[in-house]
């Protein structure tokens, strides 16, 4: 549980980068299932201002969602600013992509950014580099990001709970969820989550984990640095890595990662959560999630089919139109389209993992997961 709602896990959570996933309605979520949403420091920061949420009330009031939040601490987003940014031990100066301003992000002052939105659940400031690093610069990253999280903790710290300390837990898997994991202190109104770096280099994932472990009782880990450009089987590879490292009672959130063949692998490998802007994104462009596979909707061959996007699902889009009916909304540009597939693109990852905490209950996790795979890697992706 955390202050505003349980969280069961395995989970997918719906990527509200500027406080709103993008096309779809708080209430549309919530009927979908979606459990646990994100919001991202860097560009709240940037737009409209953390500050401004603060004197709204808090992320969850301004953005009219009463569940669990999920704050990013913009470390990926500030890192991937090539030429707009400088990386000193303090932390990063950058200039805002929008307006070209100036800013700059140590592990303080985004600990006082993430506790002004007020999430739940709130990420350390860390550095990201890309997937593919060689070992020095990997090292250095991960090396950083722990003397990073140090300070971040110290920080929240010194910040204080601004008021009466909530209880804040989230239900993990394995062993089951429904789970319960109290915080490690008294004080934090919200959950401090370490991220373990280090690339694609099993050694230095393992360092990672061990001194993050040593520095805390964390709530919960994320698992940063994957899905930036590494090949698939090295990604799934380190996951292996990074589970034996781990406490089994902590929840593992695997940052950035939300296609559902990754879901799936990503379980099998005891990871609880899950976020990516994939499901709006892919929507938008006409991709559509299906058990058999991604179709692009725009194809030719679906503009008489009058069948449902996905037989098996049960989203207000399935439900209620034809492929044929969604492609001509793609053809005519008009922005319905858009807004039925990313609803069915979210609704099918919250199933999806609604599925596999079935499948954990039942003692079925690793049948249930290569069937799946199986009929989902069936076919051929198309171009999206």
């Amino acid at each position: 549980m955390t202050p505003h709602g349980v969280v069961e896990t395995p989970a997918f959570m719906a990527v509200g980068t500027l406080a709103t996933v993008k096309s779809l309605d708080p209430l549309e979520l919530r009927a979908l299932g979606a459990q646990m949403i994100l919001g991202n420091a860097y560009h709240l920061h940037l737009r409209p201002g953390d500050d401004l949420i603060r004197d709204f009330g808090g992320l969850h009031r301004f953005m009219g969602w009463d569940g669990p939040i999920l704050t990013d601490s913009g470390g990926f987003q500030v890192f991937s600013l090539e030429g707009l940014r400088t990386v000193s031990e303090d932390g990063v100066e950058f200039r805002s992509h929008i307006d070209g301003s100036r800013h700059v992000f140590t592990p303080e002052r985004v600990m006082e950014i993430e506790r002004n939105l007020g999430a739940d659940v709130i990420m350390q400031f860390d550095h990201v580099i890309p997937g593919q690093s060689e070992e020095p610069a990997a090292r250095d990253a991960s090396e950083r990001s722990i003397r990073w999280l140090a300070r971040c903790a110290a920080a929240l710290e010194r910040l204080g709970d601004g008021g009466p300390p909530p209880t804040t837990t989230i239900a993990n898997s394995p062993p089951l969820p429904g789970t319960i994991f109290p915080l490690p202190a008294p004080n934090h109104p919200q959950a401090l989550f370490p991220i373990v770096q280090g690339g694609i280099h099993p050694s230095l994932r393992r360092e990672a984990a061990r001194a993050i472990r040593g520095l805390g009782d964390w709530i919960g880990f994320g698992i940063g640095g994957l899905s930036v450009g590494e090949a698939k089987p090295d990604m799934y590879r380190i996951l292996e890595v990074v589970d034996a490292e781990l406490p089994r009672d902590r929840p593992r959130y695997l940052m950035g990662v939300g296609f559902p063949e990754d879901l799936v692998e990503g379980v099998r490998r005891g990871v609880d959560l899950f976020d990516c802007v994939a499901p709006t994104r892919l929507g938008r462009n006409g991709a559509a999630f299906t058990r058999d596979g991604r179709i692009n909707i725009k194809r030719a061959q679906f503009r008489t089919d009058p069948r449902p996007l996905d037989e098996a699902c049960d989203c207000s889009a399935c439900r209620r139109f034809s492929r044929g009916y969604i492609r001509h909304l793609f053809t005519s540009d008009e922005i319905l389209g858009h807004r039925l597939l990313s609803l069915h693109n979210v609704h099918f990852l919250v199933r999806l993992m609604r599925e596999a905490r079935d499948a954990i209950r039942a003692g079925t996790i690793d049948a249930w997961s290569s069937e799946w795979l199986a009929r989902y890697h069936s076919r051929p992706v198309p171009p999206a």
